[in-house]
């Protein structure tokens, strides 16, 4: 499996991470989580507010593999969605991957499975400290192993092939993804999902086993690092649900559900989730969609997020069904984990300009 020429040309060019961009006060405060004990930090990550409100995921591989079918290509993809009350487009551009074996190219879409790549990855920079910062040159990324981010993966529930992660790394580093508000049709911002890669060749495995590869994060990413836009969640806890769907609750809660206590629910509605996530849209009957939003909040439930989920259909003339409201009750423990994240988020604030320490 390889990518075209002039990508890996490009590729080859990157410039690697000096020892001081592995060091620093911003990558102090972006390991430090806020917990009791080691086995607490191990199941904690970052969730980034922007970078992770935009529908980048939603694609399945079944609904590729039938595009194809009709196109015999993947065409842009447009999703529309909200952030803070704004509305927005993006248009993701699928990458073309070349195969060696069978000499055939292939388009794909981000899908849920690079999603987990990339969470795997976040995780890998804040706990095993391969994360690097350069703010002079305004990158944030992670070097590792493949086996590294297969254990990594396999620790989560989520165990892949060699070959499987090589292809989902070659997707995010291939795809990009284009995104314009919409009260400003004319301006965009245009982003690849990792800015820049560099792989490990066979070669380079047998010369040096413990060769890394290196990924840079989106540029989304290293802001959110720059101004600490991020907070600390449960992401071996993200990790174990079972549904896409489950999964994107759970990040949407963990960014916006700060003021989580027994007396303040979070209120929603399905016609919300299914704009902003994309998950929902295959769907061809609407209660189909809804059921499985019903599924994904049971899940969360069963799952110790939630303590409770009330759900309240909003009907319209002749007793047509036009939206459904949920009232969602937190759990204690991700009241307890809303409130560490919210100190957390303080004293990081509060120690953002301070010289460079161990934490």
């Amino acid at each position: 499996m390889t990518i075209n020429k002039e990508d890996k040309n490009k590729k080859s060019s990157v410039i690697p991470p000096t020892e001081a961009d592995f060091k620093g006060n911003q990558l102090d405060l972006f390991r430090s989580f806020l917990c009791n004990n080691n086995n607490e930090r191990d199941r904690l990550s970052n969730t980034f507010d922007l970078w992770d409100s935009i529908p980048r995921y939603a694609m399945s591989r079944q609904q590729m593999n039938k595009i194809r079918e009709e196109k015999g290509f993947l065409p842009l993809q447009h999703v529309s969605f909200q952030y803070r009350q704004k509305p927005y487009e993006v248009r993701i551009q699928a990458a073309r991957i070349y195969d060696e074996k069978t000499k055939t190219e292939t388009d794909y879409y981000p899908s849920a499975n690079e999603e987990l790549i990339e969470d795997a990855l976040r995780k890998i920079a804040a706990e095993q400290r391969n994360g690097f910062f350069d703010k002079p040159n305004f990158r944030s990324g992670v070097v590792f192993t493949l086996y590294m981010l297969r254990e990594e993966l396999k620790q989560r529930g989520h165990s892949r092939s060699y070959q499987q992660i090589i292809l989902s790394l070659y997707i995010l580093s291939g795809s990009s993804i284009d995104m314009r508000s919409m009260e400003s049709k004319e301006a965009f911002q245009r982003y690849s999902y990792f800015s820049a890669m560099t792989a490990v060749s066979r070669e380079q495995l047998e010369q040096d086993p413990n060769a890394k590869w290196m990924v840079q994060f989106n540029p989304l990413v290293t802001q959110a690092i720059d101004t600490l836009t991020y907070r600390q969640y449960n992401y071996a806890q993200m990790m174990n649900h079972q549904t896409q769907l489950a999964r994107w609750i759970h990040k949407l809660l963990s960014l916006k559900f700060t003021f989580a206590s027994l007396a303040a629910p979070f209120e929603i509605r399905y016609s919300t989730i299914k704009r902003d996530s994309a998950l929902l849209n295959n769907y061809t009957r609407e209660r189909d969609a809804i059921a499985a939003l019903d599924a994904a909040l049971n899940e969360l439930k069963t799952g110790g997020v939630l303590m409770k989920v009330e759900k309240h259909e909003i009907r319209g003339g002749r007793g047509k069904l036009e939206d459904v409201a949920y009232t969602l009750t937190a759990a204690m423990a991700f009241i307890a984990e809303m409130k560490a994240a919210n100190k957390r988020e303080k004293l990081a604030v509060e120690n953002k300009d301070e010289p460079s320490k161990k934490r």
